[in-house]
């Protein structure tokens, strides 16, 4: 037993990309988690990840670490082209799952997973860091508190060299996903009446800019832009802001860069773009309370909180689907 009420529980990790390598380091840091194995689909990723944590186990057949793996639970944070296809054979193991959003870019094959996730959600949790931000989650509270939303803005700014470095990548699904998920939550799961949004794009055809706008009758405007256009000059992993305004009250976050910057001679960085540490003596941040709410969740000691259940997914899923289908396109001259 750990300082937590339950023994740790065992998480395999499905993929080992940026975000799939945070989990795995950040579990190697929970008391209430043991990381039992990760599965890559390249040896030289396995290899690269021992160097970092030596002796966990790893495969590169997904099958074979379901069968030899004794983990209870799993995180798929591989490709989203993957996600449902892993996501079908964990469930149909008996595994407790949390998996990255979007779940998949098909608002069908999402769906298709339905009738393997419990009424509850209690089998499949969504990964949505942002309902873990501790600025988030004060906004949060503090609307809940002050009384009717008015207006939500929200703006994801990510570097332009995005566009080369993951051609395709639509910045309404990798970035304003997120912001989509956080206004889900502040407007109580309430669907909007309006949908409408609009894309830029580079002379070559890429996406680099998605503006959107949702309304609720009787309820808050939102309005959201995500994009590929800041320049190297600033923060490398871009910046994030909400602002949320109420009847005699307005609240903002910046939860990316965070505060702390760093200056040499010839050079400005931001080491921490999120409030995330990866640290084998004890992770912290929103990634691990992420985590730690999960393993509460495999241990029957809360429910999926609001905002990562299957349904809310699917919600969100179908904002997207909705957003893009009103998308009228801006191209340069």
């Amino acid at each position: 037993m750990t300082g937590t009420n339950f023994a740790p529980v065992r998480v395999g990790v499905v993929g080992l990309g940026r975000f799939g390598k945070l989990h795995s380091l950040t579990l190697a840091g929970l008391a209430e988690a043991e990381l039992a194995g990760v599965v890559a689909r390249r040896e030289e990723s396995l290899r690269e990840f021992d160097a970092l944590r030596p002796g966990v186990p790893g495969w590169t057949d997904l099958d074979r670490a379901i069968s030899e793996c004794d983990a209870e639970a799993w995180i798929v944070a591989c490709t989203t082209a993957a996600h449902v296809e892993v996501t079908r054979k964990l469930l149909e193991a008996g595994k407790t799952v949390l998996l990255e959003k979007p779940i998949s870019h098909d608002l069908a094959e999402a769906r298709s997973l339905q009738p393997l996730v419990e009424a509850d959600s209690s089998n499949l949790m969504i990964g949505h860091i942002v309902l873990f931000n501790s600025e988030f989650l004060q906004l949060r509270d503090e609307a809940a508190q002050r009384g009717a939303i008015s207006y939500i803005d929200c703006v994801r700014h990510r570097p332009a060299s995005i566009v080369k470095d993951f051609s395709g990548e639509n910045p309404l699904h990798a970035a304003m996903v997120h912001d989509l998920y956080a206004t889900q939550v502040l407007v109580n799961r309430a669907e909007p009446s309006e949908f409408s949004c609009h894309y830029h794009r580079t002379k070559a055809g890429a996406i680099d800019l998605a503006s959107a706008r949702l309304s609720w009758d009787d309820g808050p405007v939102a309005t959201f832009a995500a994009s590929y256009l800041t320049p190297a000059g600033m923060p490398p992993r871009g910046f994030d802001r909400m602002e949320v305004f109420g009847d005699g009250w307005a609240s903002r976050i910046n939860p990316n860069p965070r505060p702390i910057e760093l200056w040499s001679e010839t050079a400005a960085e931001w080491p921490m773009a999120l409030e995330i540490r990866a640290d084998s003596n004890g992770a912290s941040g929103m990634m691990a309370e992420e985590q730690r709410c999960f393993c509460r969740v495999v241990r029957g000691q809360q429910p999926v909180p609001v905002g990562a259940t299957f349904a809310d997914a699917i919600q969100i899923q179908n904002w997207m689907d909705r957003l893009d289908q009103s998308a009228s396109n801006i191209r340069p001259d």
